[in-house]
């Protein structure tokens, strides 16, 4: 079983950059698929991004395609989210998540077996 640690969230302005970080304990990150998702108040939880095992493939919802950079580094069992142009629509607890399938087009929470414990981004205009 792997333990994912969030952090990083805080309030900014819009316009503003932040990176989350994702970090794992237990099992070593690099064998599973990572996603990051939101969930703003009165909202589903929704996908942001997600990244294969090895890093080389990615994937965006369109709502932050261009704005948001998902990446990893196996060596320090941390994923990151990279946000920029930060808009206050973007205001979400975010989550990490970790999957055993090997994959990376993968939006849907049921496909995702590990879940951090989330950290809040908020964005003022």
């Amino acid at each position: 079983q792997v333990q994912l640690q969030v952090s990083g969230g805080g309030q900014v302005q819009a316009g503003d950059s932040l990176r989350l970080s994702c970090t794992a304990s237990g099992r070593i990150l690099s064998y599973y698929t990572i996603g990051w998702f939101r969930q703003a108040p009165g909202k589903e939880r929704e996908f942001v991004a997600a990244i294969s095992w090895s890093g080389s493939s990615t994937y965006y919802a369109d709502s932050v395609k261009g704005r948001f950079t998902i990446s990893r580094d196996n060596a320090k069992n941390t994923v990151y989210l990279q946000m920029n142009s930060l808009k206050p629509e973007d205001t979400a607890v975010y989550y990490c998540a970790a999957s055993k399938v090997t994959g990376w087009r993968m939006p849907q929470n049921y496909e995702y077996d590990y879940w951090g414990q989330g950290t809040q981004v908020t964005v003022s205009s």
